[in-house]
């Protein structure tokens, strides 16, 4: 079972798709000018909501920066990059008590107007910061030049005590699970497959299981930035990471900075508003995908609709020995769906799929689901699904999920069925209870903060980021809209979405809320 919501970890995945990506050209719509961005600071570093709790034992640690060695996910970055590990409450309610390591990378300003640390998260929930920066470093090389760039593996990631629910033959094992089930039997072995990975991880987190939540890291992120001698925070947050840098804006409004929220998630959306938006979302951009080959969106959803359900009954076979399941194949063509430049490989896939041969559709999946040659899975969903079903609340029933089914099946016939039955199987059973229905996000007070919305995004709609802006505040959210495809928009072609990004990062210019990029 994967819920689609994952930015990093496809990094990698879609440069083997393609050696570029899809272009983009600059231009404006409603540009009225810019003004200064407020980057106040008059506050000291320790001047944070929470800072007259904390230990100094916390507060003034020094970080041990060294070489960084090899992760999980990639080689060692070279000497360019520092690493360090941060000492961080494991229960921010008991800031005294005991403590968790959380791992950091750096990489230091090349410039000589240096303006501080400018942390990144890419998204997940789950995404790790120490093995992706550098690979994306070259594409903010221009903000190198005056921020040290920075990130981390949140809590319950990687390096910073990283959980593991499933071994690899339980992983590969629960693949042949339905996770559309049409009968009895496969409702009664989808849910029981559901509550066993919760098992797991709650055998495998012990009482950090209900210590990984957003809020948490938002927290853990103001003692980075304590710990940094930063007196604001400047934050770059792609996909998930966006209600991340929300979280945060809202807890700590005095002491942002420039934050950059990047494909941005829907803060106004609980658990089924959000699968709903990712069906949509999904859906138009298979549209796009389908116009783009010169079929009709209609017809040609209908023909992989029917390869899917011919897939239900019957898997297809592959050259690796192992079968192409439904679930496998709509994995397999979620992925290039996140960039322009995958689309090809859809073609390709889908061709060889309706000639009888599963073997593209899936390397694409396990692309997705970060499984290698060898069998190896990574572990960025069982990070994924431990914070999400600690932040999120709402656990819809299988006789709720029934009832919506219909509703999802007419948003997307390709996707719409996925995703209305993840909503009861995500969290099902969970063994710790949700803390919200929705994120919140007003940060009233905040100094402006820059949300950028790509009309074709199929895995955070662009609907979002307007519904980001407004609930941050008036004269807080700041809309920033690029008619492009894919997920996320600055790096992907447009120059007007990154001279405008790059401008507010490093001169403090503020677009017009509404700006538009074509």
């Amino acid at each position: 079972m994967t819920r689609f919501v994952r930015w990093a970890a496809l990094a990698a995945a879609a440069a083997l798709l393609t050696a570029g990506c899809g272009g983009g050209s600059s231009g404006d719509g409603r540009n009225g000018g810019g003004s200064s961005a407020r980057d106040p600071s008059a506050a000291s570093p320790s001047g944070t909501s929470t800072a007259a709790a904390l230990p100094s034992s916390l507060t003034s640690q020094k970080l041990s920066w060294g070489r960084c060695g090899a992760t999980a996910d990639s080689p060692a970055p070279g000497s360019d990059w520092q690493c360090a590990t941060l000492k961080a409450p494991l229960d921010w309610s008991r800031p005294g008590g005991e403590t968790i390591g959380i791992a950091l990378i750096r990489g230091r300003s090349r410039g000589g107007d240096r303006i501080g640390s400018l942390l990144f998260n890419f998204g997940g929930p789950g995404a790790s910061g120490v093995s992706t920066l550098p690979a994306y470093s070259a594409t903010v090389s221009a903000l190198r030049e005056r921020y040290d760039l920075v990130s981390w593996d949140p809590r319950g990631v990687g390096a910073s005590e990283g959980l593991r629910c499933r071994s690899d033959k339980a992983i590969q094992a629960a693949e042949t699970v339905d996770a559309t089930p049409d009968t009895p039997a496969e409702e009664q072995a989808y849910f029981r497959d559901a509550a066993d990975f919760g098992t797991g991880c709650r055998k495998a987190a012990g009482k950090l299981l209900a210590h990984v939540s957003t809020t948490d890291t938002a927290r853990d992120m103001d003692l980075m930035r304590q710990v940094l001698g930063d007196r604001k925070t400047r934050y770059f947050g792609i996909s998930y990471g966006t209600e991340l840098g929300g979280v945060y804006a809202h807890l700590f409004p005095q002491n942002v900075g420039r934050l950059i929220l990047d494909a941005v998630v829907d803060p106004s959306a609980g658990t089924v508003g959000h699968a709903e938006n990712q069906a949509r979302g999904f859906q138009r951009a298979l549209n796009d995908y389908l116009k783009s080959t010169g079929q009709d969106p209609e017809q040609g959803s209908r023909k992989i609709a029917d390869l899917l359900k011919r897939l239900d009954a019957k898997p297809l076979p592959t050259a690796s020995g192992r079968k192409l399941t439904q679930t496998l194949a709509v994995t397999g063509i979620v992925l290039p769906l996140y960039s322009k430049s995958g689309w090809p490989t859809l073609t390709s896939a889908l061709a060889s799929a309706r000639e009888g041969d599963g073997s593209e559709l899936l390397t694409l999946a396990d692309e997705y689901n970060e499984r290698d040659s060898s069998g190896h899975y990574g572990t960025t969903t069982h990070a994924q699904r431990v914070i999400s079903c600690l932040d999120d609340r709402q656990r819809p029933t299988l006789a709720e999920t029934r009832k919506l089914l219909p509703a999802f099946e007419r948003i997307s016939p390709v996707f719409g069925s996925y995703m209305g039955w993840d909503t009861a199987g995500w969290c099902h059973d969970w063994p710790v209870a949700g803390q919200y229905d929705t994120p919140e996000v007003k940060a009233s007070g905040a100094a402006p903060i820059l949300v950028v919305g790509n009309t074709g995004d199929p895995a955070t709609p662009y609907e979002g980021a307007r519904r980001m802006a407004d609930e941050l505040g008036s004269g807080v959210g700041v809309e920033l809209t690029w008619k492009g495809e894919g997920h996320g928009a600055y790096g992907s072609g447009s120059d007007c979405v990154d001279s405008t990004v790059n401008a507010y990062l490093l001169k403090g210019t503020v677009p017009k809320d509404g700006k538009v990029c074509s």
